[in-house]
């Protein structure tokens, strides 16, 4: 028997991999597991065009943006490397905000979340060699989305493998429900994120999920995961996250305007990628811009 996402597949797939079509069964391994992936998802040439875009802001080429400033005359490899990640591309870049509903997504959302789904963010990670990993976190630590709904879109831009700092996931350590306490990590292999603690769970049940470019993994915002440095030389592991919920779900992101409740609390940064939003007579409002988390001596110690 094959253990889950151990390796890319050669003949057949291992469970926990699926197709587009075969949505039904992804559902069922989702909900047990905590997370899924899905096989050649998006085609070269549109991995490509993504990766083509953040080369573009990173270069200051899709308008000002904070957190950095472009280099004259750097290539865009030079102007990558010199970022850990980009918050909100969707927000200056019609590709990725494209990227973000793309039907596809939104079909595999829809099986694991429900017919109704909004996004509230994303993030496209380049950790180019040698750049530091992110230790054991729960998305929900940071997105708190009330009825355990949160999800996350994990697209390869590069070939994840384990020497280049691929995601690793406790599959079911999701089922709990518990959000993890969480400290200051005192490991220089990860970034300054605080990393979750007093879990039941060892090293020993952790997998890889080592992905071809094009490949898209979800995971429930319970589940453990974390990712260890890019060992690789010259070298890129790219990946766009996109976190999701449930539009029936208030999302207390902020804290509550004056005279607002935490119950009552929602944060309307989000825009629909599939179905209806029960809260559409709420309007929206523009709060998060994009900026660029830059290298910083410890992963983010530059980044205010």
């Amino acid at each position: 028997m094959q253990t889950p996402f151990s390796s890319w597949p050669e003949s057949g797939s291992p469970t926990g991999w699926f197709g587009l079509s075969e949505i039904d069964a992804l559902s069922e391994f989702y909900a047990e597991n905590g997370c899924a992936v899905v096989e050649d998802c998006f085609s070269p040439d549109e991995v490509a065009a993504i990766n083509s875009e953040a080369a573009a802001i990173c270069k200051g080429e899709r308008g000002e943006i904070g957190g950095s400033q472009p280099v004259p005359g750097e290539s865009e490899s030079e102007a990558l490397s010199r970022h850990l990640c980009i918050h909100m591309p969707n927000k200056i870049s019609e590709p990725m905000q494209a990227q973000s509903s793309d039907p596809r997504i939104a079909k595999v959302l829809t099986a694991v979340i429900g017919p109704n789904v909004k996004c509230m963010q994303s993030m496209l990670f380049i950790k180019s060699a040698g750049k530091p990993g992110q230790a054991w976190h729960q998305d929900e630590s940071y997105i708190p989305t009330r009825d355990r709904s949160l999800t996350g879109a994990w697209l390869a831009l590069d070939d994840a493998t384990v020497e280049n700092g691929c995601l690793w996931v406790i599959l079911g350590s999701q089922q709990p429900g518990v959000i993890w306490p969480m400290k200051p990590p005192r490991d220089d292999r990860f970034d300054c994120a605080w990393e979750s603690y007093r879990y039941p769970y060892d090293e020993s049940q952790a997998i890889p999920l080592e992905m071809k470019a094009g490949s898209l993994a979800v995971f429930n915002g319970y589940l453990l995961h974390r990712s260890l440095p890019n060992r690789s030389k010259e070298k890129f592991r790219r990946a766009l996250v996109t976190h999701y919920m449930s539009a029936e779900s208030l999302l207390p992101w902020m804290r509550p305007k004056e005279g607002e409740s935490v119950a009552s609390s929602d944060f309307r940064d989000v825009w629909m990628v599939a179905g209806e939003d029960p809260y559409a007579f709420k309007g929206t409002v523009d709060v998060h811009k994009a900026h660029l988390r830059p290298d910083g001596k410890s992963g983010c110690e530059d980044w205010a």
